[in-house]
């Protein structure tokens, strides 16, 4: 059984208990990252705090804790699981409150929760399957750039997908290809790499970060434009990117072929600059 943290206390998961009374419960009133852990050590634990600090303050939660009081509550997180390679869940809800009312409580107090599960072991770039995707309209809010805890919007885009037999949903958002149910796009024509515009359209992932930084790195650029459908439908490559897809290559949009059905030469260029770069966040001690 893994240890978590609630409110200020370490405890068995089995014991850690939030009252039905909770916004987050009644509202889905809160915001979450998902941190990976290698090798115990946080990864971009700057980048996910800060985005974590940017969701609280555009819901006007104010939560009186620095970067590093919530770095040291995480690495005690760690430490306590004894894990090396995990995938680290950290919310916070608007906190509990006497009745129910769409309105703010004066002076709230947060629930801040903590968990950790086993990270899988790294793919190799054979076992990175190719994947097939469905377009849909975005259906969500139009602040997608707050890591919300109320994620239904996502979840039924998602399961239109599988319901459709796809493995991902692509939203278009108003003629713009944003990014998936569950994952950011990227798309690849005559040899150059797009990727959609950071605004509020998407929630721009950490990885999706990590992977324009090492393509840049390695003289292979990437431009951010919207993306029309008709790009999209057009593109030689498309690609999904998220911590738990790293990144798949979509072979199959609406039915039809990605150019020849095949992952694309790009991304076999890009899942090898960063398997490489990943491989040695799993490896180094």
């Amino acid at each position: 059984m893994s240890i978590v943290y609630l409110n200020g206390e370490f405890i068995e998961a089995s014991e850690a208990k939030v009252s039905v009374l909770d916004r987050g419960f009644l509202f889905g009133d809160g915001v979450y990252e998902v941190i990976p852990v290698y090798n115990g050590q946080l990864f971009r634990s700057e980048q996910h705090l800060k985005r974590l600090q940017y969701s609280l303050s555009r819901i006007r939660m104010d939560v009186d804790w620095s970067l590093e009081q919530w770095q040291q509550m995480l690495e005690q997180l760690i430490d306590q699981n004894e894990g090396k390679n995990l995938a680290l869940y950290l919310q916070v809800t608007r906190g509990f409150v006497e009745k129910r009312d769409h309105r703010f409580p004066k002076n709230p107090t947060p629930t801040i929760y903590a968990m950790v599960n086993p990270l899988p072991p790294l793919l190799t770039e054979k076992e990175i399957l190719p994947c097939t995707a469905i377009t849909v309209e975005d259906i969500r809010w139009k602040n997608c750039d707050i890591k919300s805890i109320s994620l239904l919007g996502n979840v039924l885009l998602a399961q239109q997908a599988f319901e459709s037999e796809a493995d991902e949903s692509i939203l278009i958002n108003e003629g713009i290809a944003t990014e998936g149910s569950i994952s950011n796009m990227f798309m690849v024509k005559d040899g150059q790499v797009y990727t959609s515009i950071k605004d509020n359209r998407i929630l721009g992932g950490i990885t999706r970060e990590l992977v324009i930084e090492l393509l840049e790195k390695n003289d292979i650029s990437v431009i951010e434009k919207e993306i029309s459908v008709d790009e999209l439908k057009n593109a030689d490559e498309i690609w999904l990117t998220s911590s738990t897809k790293e990144i798949r290559p979509v072979i199959e949009l609406d039915g039809n072929s990605v150019s020849d059905g095949v992952a694309g030469p790009v991304w076999n260029k890009a899942i090898k600059i960063y398997l490489e770069y990943k491989l040695k966040l799993y490896q180094d001690s």
